[in-house]
């Protein structure tokens, strides 16, 4: 067979340089990265805030980026269920907030990376073996300062000045809340205040707590933070302005809830750490070396219509300290 001649081979070179590029290899394309979102409800303080943040930081959701979030709704059942179809999707990343989401995402995978926001201490409770060096598969966010333990009952005694014994609501069977009881104890012998403890493990004991503190002849009430009582927050605030009963909680949306006063971290705080962490992971960061991280900022809610209902005056000296309050 002849060779092509001189003329030939050039026109097929220009045949050639006229055809279209070949499309890029699959491994070439940008990776979608995906993320599991699980919690008990949406709040403007957990989904918006996490997406504005790994937007800042190159993630666009539809983009880059895909995020599935399942909701309980407070039907706790729901919550492995949940925990299966994210991981069954093959997601990157596991972002849990809250008790039993975080005990759903841990259940099954000791591989997918999971990012937490939790009030609770996450060496005392057992979900990483330190603080500074996690050693597993999970890293993230804990509200948990047990020195806020303090405070919160300063704070309960400047509204009210008269306040000798005041009953505490906690669950014993989470190590987390034994923390903070014997921090709120240092304090109220420090304060010269009695303090009245009563116990809350679960749900089904709620009417009967209740009815434990109407009989402690109590001044005021101090919550402390646990899933029971973040999920019955109304119910709550409810309570205690019909039993005439000051209350501090651990958290703000205590306060947006209906209850007098709050001063603790804040969960936009908490998501744009979370955001961070989630980030570092995507970048081909590991759990086990992103250290535990803590809330900087604490704010302090005030609730006038809550201490109108229990007829008490808020000192002037504590509203101008107030972060927000609420007319």
């Amino acid at each position: 067979m002849r060779p092509p001649s001189t003329r030939s081979a050039a026109a097929l070179v220009v045949a050639a340089l006229a055809l279209p590029a070949a499309p890029r290899a699959i491994a070439e394309e940008p990776r979608v990265a995906r993320i599991g979102f699980l919690a008990d409800e949406a709040t403007p303080e957990s989904g918006p805030v996490l997406r504005r943040t790994l937007r800042d930081l190159g993630w666009v959701e539809g983009q880059n980026v895909k995020t599935w979030y399942r909701y309980a709704q407070g039907k706790l059942a729901l919550f492995p269920g949940h925990a299966d179809e994210l991981r069954g999707i093959g997601v990157h990343v596991l972002v849990a907030a809250g008790s039993p989401a975080i005990e759903a995402a841990r259940r099954g995978t000791t591989t997918v990376p999971i990012v937490v926001a939790t009030t609770d201490d996450p060496v005392a409770n057992g979900l990483v073996a330190s603080a500074s060096r996690p050693g597993g598969n999970l890293t993230g966010v804990s509200l948990f300062v047990p020195e806020l333990a303090q405070r919160r009952l300063e704070l309960l005694k400047q509204a009210l000045p008269r306040a000798a014994r005041v009953a505490v609501l906690w669950n014993p069977s989470n190590p987390t809340a034994a923390l903070e009881l014997d921090a709120t104890r240092l304090a109220a012998r420090r304060l010269g205040v009695e303090l009245a403890p009563v116990e809350l493990r679960e749900d089904a004991e709620f009417r009967s707590a209740l009815k434990r503190l109407r009989e402690q002849d109590a001044d005021a009430l101090l919550v402390l933070a646990d899933t029971v009582t973040v999920t019955r927050r109304s119910d709550l605030a409810v309570f205690a302005t019909k039993s005439r009963l000051p209350a501090v909680y651990p958290l703000g949306e205590f306060v947006d809830a209906g209850g007098l006063l709050a001063y603790g971290p804040t969960w936009i705080e908490a998501f744009h750490r979370m955001a961070g962490l989630v980030d570092r992971i995507l970048r081909g960061a590991r759990p086990m070396e992103l250290a535990v991280e803590r809330p900087t900022r604490f704010e302090l809610l005030v609730n006038l219509h809550a201490a109108k209902g229990l007829g008490l005056a808020i000192p002037s000296s504590l509203l101008t300290r107030a972060d927000r309050v609420i007319q």
